[in-house]
């Protein structure tokens, strides 16, 4: 099985993200993880825009996956703050996550959010706590 494999079975029981925001892990990597969510109707707020919770559940899974994933201890997410920057156009947004700082009990990422047409969404920032290190 690839490691690709491996994050996405791991992953496969957080159901809120994975079936019904259907949200996929495209790519993995020491941490790092790049995930996608195909937008439908369901996505949608009232005024037809993508709701800000569905991108921010996009971010934090790939948060949790770039954290979490082949780590020595699990991850568990103290902050995060999303700064949204324009609508969405496309029809798929990505999540691309950045390491900014792996410290010994804290640690640090940005997720970018873009869509398909390569618009910049949102910016997520996360402070992660290391549990068991």
């Amino acid at each position: 099985m690839s490691r690709l494999e491996e994050a996405r079975e791991m992953f496969s029981k957080d159901l809120y993200a994975t079936k019904l925001s259907g949200i996929t892990i495209e790519e993995v990597g020491e941490n790092y993880a790049k995930c996608a969510m195909k937008l439908t109707e369901e996505h949608k707020n009232a005024y037809g825009g993508i709701m800000g919770g569905a991108i921010y559940t996009l971010a934090d899974l790939a948060f949790a996956v770039a954290s979490n994933f082949g780590a020595p201890a699990s991850t568990v997410s103290l902050v995060g703050q999303a700064t949204f920057l324009s609508m969405t156009r496309g029809s798929i947004l990505y999540a691309e996550t950045e390491l900014i700082k792996d410290g010994k009990t804290n640690c640090f990422y940005n997720v970018k959010i873009y869509d398909d047409l390569g618009r910049d969404i949102a910016v997520v920032s996360f402070t992660g706590a290391h549990l068991g290190r």
